[in-house]
Order: structure tokens, then C-alpha cells, then sequence
């Protein structure tokens, strides 16, 4: 019997692949920080929301709309120096953010989204954002969403949203362009603070600073290429 070697000649190439990061931005309040990383899959909102901490946009401003196992809201302008109990809601920039709906991106525990008017075209105010807490959710529950509103939730998501919570009603109503990655502790007790009858807190849940966490350089990963 004859043997045969067989020799595999490998040629390896060692490559270097760029991964995408995510921005991360810094909500100081008096209770403690939050920390958002911002979806490149949404890169409008991204993008706005980068400009406006750059430019001490939100500085200042409330967390004006505050309700227990639902969201708290802010970034309006006109909340800097509001008078207490004041109205607020309808400050804004002068301009919209067009909608980037994708159903990857939903209204889990702790999602970042964009509030809006009611323009026939869902796009998002220029400032005015906020933190999802919600409920958990059954599966009954989250069947009548899919049925109601013409989609589908992956296995993933469902399980998000039965042990984790959410506010699955909102997904491809609002635009969900980050989500909180630490704080989540303080979110939940700015949203459980007393308030009046317009959900603003009767103390103020004031942005002391909000700020961008600029990435490190992008991290390089060899990974060799060859014939086998």
C-alpha cells in the first residue's frame, strides 16, 4: 500500500478589522449618573443627539414628564427656567428628526427614543427625549401588539420584554435610537418621584450636565486569512 503526504501549504494573511463603537453620552443629575450608548443603526438621532450634548443643549434642563413603570421625558429648552408647577412640553429646536424605525430596535427596559408631535410622518422632535421603564409583559399581551400592529418579535425580544419589561405598545410609533447601559437605578427613582396632575415632579429632576463619552480609538483585531 502506497502512502500519500499530503502537504497543505497555508498562506496567512494577517488582516486588521475596524469595529464600529458605539457613542456613549452622560446624563449628571443630583441623584447619580446615567449612561446611554447610542444605536449606529439609527444615525439621524445619533448624530442630533451628539451635536446637541456638544453643545450644552440639555445642560439644565428637566426631566419634566415623569410617570412610575412607564418613561421619564426631558430635554425641553423652555424647562431651564421654569417657574415651579409650570406647564412644559413644547419647547423644541425648530426643526424634526425624520424617523429611522427599525424592528430590531424596540422599547425594552431602559431603550433611549424620541418624543414627537402628532406629524403624519412620525418624525421625532429635535430635543425632547426619553428613558423607557414600562412592564413586564405576557404573551397573550405581546400576541395582540403583533396582530394589532403587523409584525413580529423575535424569540429575543419576546423574552425581553416578558422578564425584563418594556413599553412594546410604542415600537414603530417612536424612534428608538440608544438605551441606558448604567443608571437604570437612578431613572427608576426620578420616575417614581411625586408630581402633579401634568407628571411634572413637584421637585425638579434637573440634567446638571449632559455630555458625550468620546470613544477610544476603534480596537483592531487581527484575524488571519488563508487556505486550510
Amino acid at each position: 500500500m502506497k502512502k500519500r503526504t499530503l502537504f497543505l501549504i497555508t498562506l496567512a494573511l494577517s488582516t486588521t478589522i475596524s469595529f464600529a463603537q458605539r457613542t456613549k453620552i452622560a446624563i449628571t443629575t443630583e441623584m447619580g449618573t446615567i449612561v446611554m450608548e447610542l444605536y449606529n443603526e439609527a444615525p439621524k438621532h445619533r448624530d442630533n443627539m451628539i451635536k446637541l450634548a456638544k453643545e450644552h443643549f440639555f445642560d439644565s434642563t428637566l426631566f419634566h414628564r415623569c410617570i412610575p413603570n412607564f418613561v421619564i421625558q426631558g430635554g425641553d429648552p423652555n424647562s431651564k427656567n421654569a417657574a415651579p408647577g409650570a406647564m412644559l412640553g413644547n419647547g423644541e429646536t425648530g426643526y424634526r428628526v425624520d424617523a429611522e424605525f427599525n424592528d430590531s430596535l424596540i422599547h425594552k427596559y431602559g431603550a433611549l427614543a424620541m418624543a414627537r408631535d402628532n406629524n403624519p410622518a412620525k418624525a421625532s422632535s429635535g430635543c425632547q427625549f426619553y428613558i423607557v421603564t414600562g412592564k413586564k409583559l405576557t404573551d397573550d399581551e405581546l400576541n395582540a401588539l403583533e396582530q394589532r400592529n403587523n409584525r413580529k418579535y423575535s424569540a429575543s425580544q419576546r423574552e425581553m420584554y416578558k422578564t425584563k419589561g418594556g413599553t412594546a405598545f410604542l415600537d414603530g410609533g417612536y424612534t428608538v435610537f440608544g438605551e441606558v447601559i448604567e443608571g437604570m437605578d437612578i431613572v427608576e427613582k426620578i420616575s417614581k418621584e411625586p408630581r402633579n396632575q401634568m407628571d411634572r415632579p413637584n421637585k425638579d429632576m434637573r440634567m446638571l450636565k449632559v455630555e458625550v463619552i468620546e470613544p477610544k480609538a476603534s480596537q483592531k483585531k487581527k484575524k488571519f486569512l488563508g487556505v486550510f
